[in-house]
């Protein structure tokens, strides 16, 4: 016989049984990003966020779907190989580098977890890809063609202080690309009748002696190679070549708000912005050998106008028109 009792017992142990399954949702997977850097926490920050800030646009929610897993070299080169190792024993699903030598350890460490290039120079002389259309490896992302822009930057250079006949071009020679950036300084310099002075700077320690050889060859004017290095230590650096009294270029925009006077290049905030849709394709299934890289397309010159006065230097009316940005 049933009875009410027994029909409220029923539906009671119903709803325990169905409760759970009610609520029940699988747990959304979280996926694990991982970012080499050459930098200290505080001056990778931006780049850092900036990623972020792609892969949010595209979904990637962190702490929800997505973390990140970080680590610095803080402008040690002999550390990266062991940072590299750090992120794969972290379980680092794809790992976002933007320099020669953080792309270089990485690729060391792994040959198949993917890995994503943010603005990294010369990626086929230095045998990070096969290809730009196909890439054949674990390897994609975008280049930022620093080695073609810095003949360009020292034309620029070059028109704002058209008497600086000798031109210190600053090379860091554990970077891989240092004898192609060579070349092209050489080649920028010998079609302006200028005289391209060699200078080397491969440690932090080494810019003290780096000034004092650039003084030394009465050079009038320095460009600085795109490094990784050199980026890590921009502030020390700068400071070390404001001693010159001489303009200085750069390829980068961070070190003209370092104190630098000039930059063309690309934009490196823009860069790991846009690395999260290569991020995002792979952690969807993508194989990065498949994903062609794309080269950066935008470019950008920054001029310190605070910098020039204090060097008693006259920046051309038509180039501060040209400029992206004027630091005053």
């Amino acid at each position: 016989m049933v009875t009410r009792r027994n029909v409220l017992l029923a539906g009671g142990i119903g709803l325990l049984i169905a409760h759970p399954l009610s609520r029940g949702q699988p747990a959304a997977t979280i996926r694990r990003v991982g970012m080499l850097s050459f930098s200290s926490e505080a001056t990778f920050a931006h780049l850092r966020a900036a990623l972020k800030e792609g892969m949010h646009d595209l979904g990637w929610l962190e702490g929800k779907n997505v973390e990140y897993r970080i680590v610095y070299a803080n402008g040690d080169v002999d550390r990266l190989d062991a940072l590299a190792d750090e992120l794969i024993g972290q379980k680092a699903e794809v790992i976002v580098v933007s320099s020669q030598q953080t792309a270089g350890a990485a690729q060391r460490s792994t040959k198949t977890i993917p890995i994503v290039l943010a603005g990294v120079s010369n990626a086929v002389g230095a045998g990070f890809v096969a290809g730009l259309a196909k890439p054949g490896g674990n390897i994609t992302g975008f280049i930022s063609q620093q080695e073609e822009l810095l003949g360009k930057l020292i034309g620029i250079l070059h028109e704002v202080t058209p008497g600086a006949r000798r031109v210190a071009i600053l090379l860091n020679e554990s970077n891989p690309s240092h004898s192609v950036f060579c070349a092209s300084a050489q080649s920028a310099c010998a079609a302006l009748d200028l005289v391209a002075l060699r200078v080397v700077a491969s440690a932090p320690v080494q810019f003290g002696a780096a000034v004092e050889q650039i003084v030394r060859q009465q050079s009038k004017a320095v460009a600085v190679t795109s490094d990784g290095m050199y980026f890590a230590e921009r502030t020390k650096l700068q400071e070390q070549l404001q001693a010159t009294r001489l303009p200085v270029a750069y390829l980068l925009r961070d070190h003209v708000v370092a104190g630098g006077l000039l930059s063309y290049g690309a934009d490196l905030v823009a860069n790991y912005r846009n690395a999260g849709k290569y991020v995002d394709k792979i952690l969807k299934g993508a194989n990065p050998a498949d994903l062609p890289v794309e080269q950066t397309t935008k470019f950008e010159l920054i001029i310190n106008l605070k910098t020039a006065k204090a060097q008693g230097l006259t920046i051309p009316q038509t180039m501060l028109l040209r400029a992206d940005e004027v630091i005053q």
